[in-house]
């Protein structure tokens, strides 16, 4: 189950034994408002699944945003593993989203096939209130859908919140 953020994504209805991932792309915010949807969402960890954690705007890159969420009590990690490599990057700016898509499914199951088993056991096991944390705004136009399709593969009960 995937849903957009409205009136309850931030919380969602509470069902015991079903993990939440929560996913954001920081395409459209500034790091404070990247920060304030996180905390209205009430994120504890944010996993950065870029394949470079650099960024062109100010306070995104990987040092300087760590620092900034652990200011705010939120853990960051990087999971490289989970990135899109520069060659299906390419597909996903040039809009072809579908080939992109079935080239990093294809690549990350092949690549970080145990970085998603770990991660779906984490979240299974009652990991901290987590996001997936991309530049791209629209969730459908990134490779967080694929990873997030790719985590419900392997725990089919995950809920997926696009923030």
């Amino acid at each position: 189950m995937t849903l957009k953020a409205g009136a309850d994504a931030h919380d969602g209805p509470r069902v015991i034994g079903v993990a939440t991932v929560w996913t954001i792309g920081y395409e459209k915010l500034l790091p404070g408002a990247l920060v304030a949807e996180l905390r209205a969402a009430r994120i504890e960890r944010v996993i950065d699944v870029r394949f470079r954690p650099q960024s062109r705007r100010s306070g995104m890159s990987k040092t300087r945003l760590g620092a900034l969420l652990a200011e705010h009590g939120m853990r960051y990690e990087h999971r490289r593993a989970l990135g899109t490599p520069p060659d299906l990057r390419h597909l996903y700016r040039t809009g072809r989203i579908a080939e992109a898509a079935a080239g990093y499914r294809e690549h990350v199951e092949a690549g970080a096939g145990p970085e998603l088993d770990a991660l779906a056991a984490e979240l299974a096991a009652g990991a901290p209130r987590t996001a997936l944390l991309c530049l791209e705004a629209a969730p459908e136009d990134c490779h967080r859908r694929v990873v997030t399709e790719a985590l419900q593969a392997r725990r089919s009960s995950l809920r997926v919140v696009d923030l």
